[in-house]
């Protein structure tokens, strides 16, 4: 294979992505280990060498005597016409050896328009899609990640999932394959011995039955000996959790090339549409003496100039400013800058936006999300519009003059002056760009939108999606509002986004069509220059559904969901409260002030958030 992908790599574009070899990564004699894991990224190699759950668990395998992990990435479309060509099978960077040859393979699900070219994967390794037509001598085929959540429209195509933080529960599944092999159970009693560890969901082990209406009528084990109801895993104690001090540092840019440095696990906010803040919670703030250490030994080991603050909320991390102030006095000498990701609105301070621009200078990003107070209390977006302008006015006044908003059209009880708020908050914010001073020829204001898509697992669940010609008019309703000199307007296609919402609330039906459309030929759906939509739609036709069905599907409370079997943590009563308040236009409060809403996460697992608090303004 050495020898021909040498050959072939100067006829692809980034070569690059297909040789290995980066600063950190990790080659292990295959022979002095028991267990082969190799991890599979359903996208090319920028976008998942900038993914951190690949960094956490690469380096946690690879920590092990008895095991090793290597990574795959999804060929982009000239590679993959090249390995066929030429018959190369899919292989891990790290040692060059089939994927077929590792005992597990285990994608990440971080999208779900990336769940054809998980098929693809499959295909190109040689391994059959469904997981009941592999043999022995194949790798279990597992998955985790945020979609996870709701895996049934690819189940079939999988051996196992895992629910929650796999760093939590990676090592015990290990464990047990080791001994399971060395008990020669087979490929079936293996399963049945990984489904009786918490977090772990065999999907071949339940059957599904449906109504006349074509909802679900019940989700049930085909054995007794097998959980009703599997829960997700959580790691109680961030502070002390393994984390990679020596990431593996890309050969070519990737998406995010600098430190991620992950200051807390989970948010506290609440917004009714996110399902990142209900699969991650309770929040877990790391320490700020943890944090100095980890991004000193990173930056030693990468040369990384650049220290990312990650998680779901970094302004809401209670030691924010202390710790910005931190990196800067002990790393600022040598070039290195630190960044914040997309900000709250309520969380901005002027001191922290000086204290980030000490550096480089970059764009600032806020995500409003709705563009008037009503809307924004329907999805519990705790900010207002004066919030707002206080921000936007203080990073004018240290010295930025580029500005984005991010918004969603198409939420639940949406009407056309809420779009009018949207144009309305971007000329706001430029009117206080001027008044502040920055350059009428700098000036710049980016609204960017995206499409409503209703997410298990969120107070929105049971929402349908707007209509793809609802989506459409309101998206040239916004750029009719927003023709301005110092805004440009984006927005995402919502033809992608109608597909997004069909598998994100999907059901196990739905596995031939992610199939057919796979045989059509669709592949990475999530870049525009490669989706196919007819084809999609030819596939839900062939099979005989329909994604309207789907997406603009409207749950009641009492249905059974085809994820209700998958706990997440937060009860379904509560989302259910939630959607009513959401509909009454009722904001909930936010737990990190010691007030519990009631979602039933902490008693149902035994764990309390973790919130540093403390005084901000102190040194670390």
């Amino acid at each position: 294979m050495q020898q021909k992908l040498e050959r072939l790599l100067p006829q692809v574009q980034k070569p690059a992505r297909y040789t290995g070899g980066e600063w950190n990564s990790v080659t292990k004699d295959w022979d002095s280990v028991d267990v082969h894991m190799a991890f599979a990224f359903p996208d090319v190699y920028e976008v998942g060498m900038s993914f951190l759950g690949l960094q956490i668990i690469y380096n946690l395998v690879n920590q092990r005597q008895d095991a090793l992990m290597e990574r795959t990435f999804a060929p982009w479309v000239d590679m993959e016409e090249l390995m066929r060509k030429h018959d190369i099978p899919l292989f891990t960077l790290e040692s060059r050896r089939p994927v077929k040859d590792f005992d597990i393979l285990g994608f990440t699900l971080q999208y779900e328009m990336t769940f054809t070219n998980i098929l693809n994967m499959l295909n190109l390794s040689g391994l059959p899609l469904k997981s009941s037509d592999r043999d022995e001598s194949m790798p279990l085929v597992i998955a985790g990640g945020p979609c996870a959540f709701n895996p049934e429209p690819i189940a079939d195509f999988f051996d196992l999932v895992v629910l929650g933080e796999g760093e939590e529960v990676i090592n015990e599944m290990l464990d047990a394959y080791k001994d399971a092999r060395a008990a020669n159970l087979t490929r079936q009693q293996l399963l049945l011995k990984l489904a009786k560890i918490e977090g772990v969901y065999v999907p071949s082990l339940y059957e599904v039955e449906y109504l006349e209406s074509g909802k679900i009528k019940s989700v049930t084990p085909k054995q007794p000996d097998v959980p009703a109801k599997i829960n997700k895993r959580l790691m109680r104690d961030v502070d002390n959790a393994p984390f990679p001090n020596q990431p593996i540092v890309p050969n070519i840019g990737a998406i995010h090339d600098r430190v991620m440095l992950e200051v807390q696990r989970g948010c506290t906010r609440g917004c009714r549409f996110c399902q990142a803040g209900v699969l991650y919670r309770p929040v877990r703030e790391k320490t700020p003496e943890t944090l100095m250490k980890q991004a000193e030994e990173i930056i030693k080991s990468t040369g990384h100039d650049e220290i990312s603050l990650t998680s779901l909320s970094t302004a809401d991390y209670s030691k924010v400013g202390p710790l910005i102030t931190g990196l800067l006095d002990q790393h600022s000498g040598k070039g290195v800058n630190v960044s914040l990701p997309s900000l709250r609105v309520d969380a901005f301070s002027i001191d922290l936006a000086k204290e980030v621009q000490k550096v480089r200078r970059s764009t600032l990003t806020f995500a409003p999300e709705a563009g008037t107070q009503r809307l924004r209390d329907v999805i519990n977006k705790g900010v207002t519009e004066e919030d707002l302008i206080k921000a936007v006015s203080a990073a004018f006044e240290s010295g930025w003059h580029a500005i984005k908003l991010y918004f969603m059209i198409g939420l639940p009880t949406e009407t056309y002056e809420d779009l009018d708020g949207i144009a309305d908050m971007a000329k706001a914010v430029v009117k206080a760009g001027l008044e502040k001073g920055v350059s009428r020829g700098r000036l710049k204001v980016t609204v960017s939108t995206s499409s409503f898509v209703p997410k298990s697992h969120t107070a929105f669940q049971f929402e349908p999606q707007d209509t793809l010609e609802e989506l459409k008019n309101k998206q040239q309703y916004l750029k009719s509002k927003l023709k301005d000199r110092f805004v440009s307007f984006n927005y995402h296609d919502s033809s992608t986004s109608f597909l997004e919402a069909a598998l994100a609330r999907g059901d196990r039906r739905l596995c031939a069509v992610v199939s057919r459309a796979y045989e059509l030929g669709c592949r990475f759906d999530g870049w525009s220059e490669c989706f196919k939509y007819d084809l999609w739609l030819k596939a839900f036709a062939d099979v005989g559904l329909d994604p309207k069905w789907y997406a603009y599907q409207r749950y009641d409370y009492e249905d059974v969901l085809p994820w209700d079997h998958l706990n997440a943590g937060v009860s379904k009563r509560y989302l259910s409260l939630e959607h009513k308040r959401a509909i009454k236009e009722q904001p909930t409060i936010d737990c990190r002030g010691g007030k519990c809403p009631g979602c039933g996460l902490c008693p149902s697992m035994d764990i309390e958030p973790l919130v540093l608090g403390g005084n901000d303004d102190g040194q670390v």
